[in-house]
């Protein structure tokens, strides 16, 4: 064999020896599965992407987040948020949240019933004999006005917006919406904010509620992940999940996060809370020392990925996928089973409208409403 056949063949061997494994990259979802008209306005899926590369694909239907890839202590990219693949699969999944915001009002409201200024609207009931996330047809279930434009910090972002009638699923007022969310070019975390105005008084309190596993899409649970609640206190509830106005200590409890714990330690023991919720799912009253602040952190320990959650919000929802059931099947045909994903909402009290020491959730013509959820993302 000639010298230079010799060389070359031991170079192929040497870089066959070196190859190292291919990391996992972004699959993107095309935009055409989601392009379609609903109540005459159009559907599109949108992709924001940073210099660290980053990615979210978020859709106006509902301003879901469908994709989140975000990179692992590897250097891998994990899609973190559940999600389906194409709109029809959004409309037709038995969990009608994945992603989206939620409102006009987050979270349960008694037997649907508002009190406000000496009146008392009847909402849309949707959860049992209580309101639920806005009703059947909340703003998870809405197309918005979407416009893609970059910052002048050179951030993708978009802004969504929605008029939200007076009467619909029973609430007063015509409101106003605008939410604009944006990726930093140089910050993994997705930014939300949220304004609102109105002609009458109405509440509102709107939430982001994405399903996460840090450990990646499809995952089989999340009882390995560690939490951290910045709480000391929560609002506890009747059978339905209703506060019962009461503020209470979540110290010597399995309801304390105030230090890191694993979710899976203590969700099954026999505390009155858990069984209520089926395990967790339950509103924290955050310990607050500024506008924007710290409220969570939660942290694989598959992927050594880490989520902090920081909102200017006076309570934050951890739900612990309880009343998942396997039925839908997600972004890779992997079914989403019980407690394979977790909901961190931040927001005001659940039915708060009628609790006067609850903090307010009443806006009136000539205010604005205005809240912002952060979701940063390090490695760990």
């Amino acid at each position: 064999m000639k010298k230079t056949a010799l060389w070359g063949v031991l170079a192929l061997m040497l870089a066959s020896c070196s190859t190292k494994p291919q990391k996992q990259t972004v699959t993107l979802i095309p935009a055409e599965n989601f392009q379609q008209v609903i109540d005459g306005k159009p559907v599109d899926l949108y992709t924001l992407t940073n210099e660290n590369g980053m990615t979210v694909q978020v859709t106006n239907y509902g301003t879901r987040i469908v994709n989140l890839w975000v990179p692992d202590r590897e250097g891998n990219f994990r899609d973190v948020v559940l999600g389906r693949n194409t709109l029809e699969e959004y409309m037709n999944s038995e969990e009608k949240y994945y992603g989206a915001t939620v409102g006009r009002y987050a979270n349960r409201i008694e037997k649907g019933r508002v009190f406000l200024d000496d009146q008392v609207y009847q909402l849309d009931i949707n959860d049992g004999e209580n309101h639920l996330h806005g009703g059947s047809k909340g703003y998870y279930d809405v197309v918005f006005d979407a416009e893609p434009y970059t910052t002048e910090q050179g951030d993708d972002a978009i802004l969504f917006t929605y008029l939200s009638p007076d009467g619909e699923m029973g609430y007063p007022g015509n409101v106003t919406i605008q939410i604009r969310m944006v990726l930093p070019h140089d910050k993994n975390e997705v930014q939300i904010s949220y304004k609102a105005t109105t002609d009458a008084p109405t509440v509102i309190n709107l939430s982001h509620h994405s399903y996460f596993n840090l450990s990646g899409e499809g995952s089989e649970t999340i009882l390995d992940h560690t939490l951290q609640i910045n709480g000391s206190h929560y609002t506890p509830t009747d059978e339905g999940l209703i506060p019962n106005g009461l503020i209470a200590t979540v110290i010597d409890t399995p309801l304390d996060f105030t230090t890191p714990r694993v979710i899976g330690e203590r969700i099954d023991e026999p505390y009155e809370a858990l069984q209520l919720g089926g395990g967790y799912d339950h509103n924290w009253v955050l310990d607050r020392s500024g506008d924007v602040t710290e409220a969570a952190e939660v942290s694989s320990p598959l992927t050594g990925i880490k989520m902090t959650v920081l909102t200017d919000e006076p309570g934050i929802q951890f739900y612990s996928g309880n009343f998942m059931t396997g039925n839908d099947i997600g972004k890779t045909g992997k079914s989403y089973g019980f407690r394979s994903a977790f909901c961190l909402e931040t927001q005001n009290f659940p039915a708060a409208p009628n609790y006067p020491e609850f903090p307010s959730t009443k806006l009136r013509p000539g205010e604005t409403y205005n809240t912002v959820c952060i979701y940063r993302f390090e490695v760990e």
